[in-house]
């Protein structure tokens, strides 16, 4: 079996969609979902960040047990406006080889509309991967466009969440039982595979 390359988007897509996860407090997240659409409380001026990858959601938002995340949103958007985003889009941090020098990147940062972090892949349990996953930060004009015009549906996943949750801590509560609950659990996750996007040097893969 290849080895996954150290930095890679992986997805659930199809030919003309990419899905996202975030994670919300209920008086956002629920309407979301309900409407089809984010509400007037989203606020479209700050920087949102979504996550390709459905377990570095789950780390980040405890298998949406933590405060103002309690309701998991799969967001699928067009392929257009993310690759246009990833294209426009600047790593949050400055590394040598992608950056001619620090300056350089601090202009590039501060014109880009989104930003890119590579965070540790996760596995089942949570624990951190040998390679790493995609966040895109989504500022001013790029976060409009999100909200507003790439959207295609908004489905809340939580009650998935949850009984994917609920399945491995049976099996940590029995020995014998913990192969078939992780089984089971694994066979509940979302299918990602790498993402064909255009070239991204410029994000340090």
């Amino acid at each position: 079996m290849p080895a996954v390359p150290h930095r890679q988007i992986r997805a659930a897509h199809t030919d003309t969609t990419v899905t996202v996860y975030q994670a919300y407090a209920p008086r956002l997240g629920v309407p979301a979902a309900r409407d089809n659409r984010f509400p007037p409380a989203w606020k479209r001026e700050r920087m949102t960040w979504i996550k390709p990858s459905f377990l570095w959601m789950m780390y980040r938002c405890g298998w949406a047990t933590k405060t103002d995340q309690e309701t998991v949103l799969a967001v699928e958007i067009t392929r257009e406006g993310f690759d246009r985003a990833l294209a426009e889009a600047c790593l949050s941090h400055y590394e040598p080889g992608v950056h001619a020098d620090r300056a350089a990147w601090q202009e590039s940062l501060r014109r880009a509309p989104a930003r890119v972090q590579w965070d540790p892949e996760r596995s089942l349990r949570l624990g951190a991967l040998p390679y790493r996953s995609l966040q895109l930060g989504l500022s001013g004009p790029a976060s409009r466009a999100y909200a507003d015009e790439w959207t295609v549906s908004i489905r809340d996943v939580t009650p998935l969440v949850r009984e994917i949750h609920g399945l491995l801590r049976s099996g940590a509560e029995g020995v014998e039982d913990a192969e078939d609950a992780e089984d089971a659990a694994r066979a509940l996750l979302p299918v990602e595979t790498p993402y064909p996007s255009g070239p991204l040097e410029h994000l340090g893969a």
